[in-house]
């Protein structure tokens, strides 16, 4: 059975930090949040709703049996309520377990599986399973999984002697994959648009300085213009054409005389 993760108000931890457990194992599951009044909540395998009938506080103590196995997650009062998390009980008292995370993993992290007897924590020749079929076949008694990426999400098994566990769902959660997604398909727009705002931005100064330019070389042709035919420059012009003509007469009368 496998719930959504989903966004929640609060967190469940599981104790031991395993999906898989054996019968009559003390698992204790604790509701973490900003409320006080937590329940722990259970839809088990044959699709029946129930809660939790010893919970201590925020948390559920249960001495597990076949029947436990099944889907778990806090709720409150209010309908606020945690992401929820898959508990299996082995039934078979002599098989092993799959020691895996009870919570996702994230996206580039290490992770290890492991095979486990309830008389002998440490196995090794073991078979490890993904999705049914067979990927690590030696002496080594784990599976290390250096970094995590999606396409390990998935159902995982051992074997140890020709016995199997049950098999386990590993979630793989990704963060805040749509927003590095539209940073990255965003990126060639923002240069585009930078790029034309500083190719326009030239144009505009290039265009201004031209502009003054003009401007500057107007007022000075109006200048020069202005200071040609203005009163004092006629003036000028008349007193030197009298002084000329002045200076005519005195010389003629040189000659007369």
């Amino acid at each position: 059975m496998l719930f959504p993760d989903v966004h929640s108000a609060a967190s469940l931890t599981v104790s031991p930090d395993r999906a898989q457990h054996f019968t009559s194992d003390s698992v204790s599951l604790t509701c973490e949040g900003n409320l006080t009044e937590w329940r722990v909540r259970k839809f088990s395998e044959d699709g029946r709703l129930s809660d939790c009938r010893r919970m201590t506080g925020s948390t559920c103590n249960i001495k597990t049996s076949k029947s436990d196995t099944g889907v778990y997650w806090c709720e409150s009062g209010s309908g606020e309520f945690s992401s929820a998390v898959n508990i299996t009980v082995q039934n078979d008292g002599n098989g092993p377990i799959l020691v895996s995370p009870v919570h996702p993993v994230t996206e580039g992290a290490s992770v290890s599986l492991s095979c486990s007897l309830r008389t002998q924590k440490i196995l090794s020749n073991v078979f490890f399973y993904h999705n049914d079929k067979l990927i690590q076949n030696d002496t080594r008694g784990e599976l290390k999984i250096s970094a995590v990426s999606k396409s390990d999400e998935g159902f995982y098994k051992c074997q140890y002697s020709g016995r199997e566990s049950a098999q386990s769902w590993m979630s793989v959660k990704v963060i805040s994959a749509a927003v590095s997604g539209a940073d990255s398909s965003s990126s060639p727009v923002w240069l585009m648009v930078g790029l034309v705002c500083g190719v326009s931005l030239i144009i505009i100064l290039l265009l201004l300085l031209y502009l003054c330019r003009q401007s500057k070389y107007s007022c000075f042709t109006r200048s020069i213009q202005s200071e040609s035919h203005s009163p004092g420059s006629s003036t000028n012009h008349g007193v030197n054409q009298n002084e000329t003509h002045v200076y005519g007469s005195l010389q003629h009368g040189q000659h007369l005389n």
